[in-house]
């Protein structure tokens, strides 16, 4: 049965609970009648201010979620599904209930005085720590340096103000999220900052048994975020990427049923690129995400994931 309110659980940051907001906004429209209340929760990402991969790197945004949800404290997990480790399945004995149609996928660069990313000049620093911005930003523009940032995206803005960067590189959706997106100099193409898998993607999660209650979320999912999602988590799940191999891609779904996945696997320098772009027809998503992973594999991509130091 559907408990009443329905209790929603989510990482503590700004913009997890902005995201919180848009479930319960979607909610209340389509069941005005429920009531739901909010459990925030500090992950271990969110207090582990160093690498992740020294604190289980997969898994430090979601563990205390998922635990929240399996000791019956909350009903409801809002994830991020960039956050979500596809190596390995969800905890035993949940699910998920809806994937919600798909913000931008894309990268923005913030910079304080306007600069493109092309314009910027040798040494300026990106603050970023994501392997998967580093390794391109490596390749595209080598001139650049990359200093380590965490923390969230108002952290992070707040750094930039203090001179412990040049310039960012944020998503486009966590920004807008916040309601910051005044502070976007240049948003990058896909072909320029390709996306981590799951970029703008919120997932509902539930315990397997409440079907009532995935019944009632199931409502507020979006076919084409279903589907893409599927395709690219099945390709990092054949993968097996960890932490600091960067992986990167995306699915697009078209009107007419076809399913596409592109993704890239890179050396950290950026020096080694191995690329893939598949188109599936109406074939099942997992099928296309585990073929697209076995030309990537076929073309190195092991050796490269387990040469990574993690």
């Amino acid at each position: 049965m559907v408990h009443d309110p329905i209790r929603i659980v989510s990482r503590d940051s700004p913009m997890a609970l902005a995201q919180v907001e848009r479930v319960r906004a979607e909610l209340a429209a389509l069941r005005p009648d429920v009531e739901t209340t909010v459990l925030p929760v500090k992950t271990t990402g969110d207090r582990w201010m160093g690498d992740l991969s020294q604190v289980e790197g997969k898994g430090a945004f979601t563990k205390e979620v998922d635990q929240a949800l399996l000791t019956g404290d909350a009903d409801l997990a809002v994830h991020c599904v960039k956050d979500i480790p596809a190596d390995r399945p969800l905890p035993a004995g949940t699910t998920f209930a809806a994937f919600l149609k798909r913000d931008d996928i894309r990268d923005a660069l913030i910079h304080p005085d306007g600069l493109t990313l092309d314009e910027l000049p040798a040494g300026t620093r990106i603050g970023t720590s994501s392997v998967r911005r580093i390794a391109q930003l490596a390749a595209s523009h080598p001139h650049l340096e990359c200093v380590p940032m965490r923390g969230n995206a108002n952290r992070r803005l707040e750094k930039l103000g203090n001179g412990e960067a040049d310039a960012l590189i944020l998503a486009v959706a966590g920004l807008e999220r916040i309601g910051r997106g005044d502070v976007v100099t240049e948003i990058l193409s896909t072909d320029v900052m390709m996306p981590p898998i799951g970029a703008g993607v919120l997932a509902l999660q539930c315990r397997q048994g409440d079907t009532e209650l995935i019944d009632l979320v199931s409502d507020l999912g979006d076919h084409a975020a279903h589907r893409e999602t599927e395709a690219e988590r099945m390709f990092l799940h054949v993968l097996q990427g960890h932490c600091n191999s960067p992986i990167a891609g995306y699915a697009r779904a078209r009107g007419n049923g076809e399913l596409s996945l592109r993704a890239t696997v890179f050396s950290p320098d950026g020096k080694v690129m191995l690329h893939a772009h598949e188109w599936a027809g109406r074939l099942d998503p997992a099928t296309l995400g585990t073929s697209v992973a076995v030309t990537l594999l076929r073309q190195g991509a092991r050796e490269l994931i387990d040469g990574i130091p993690h």
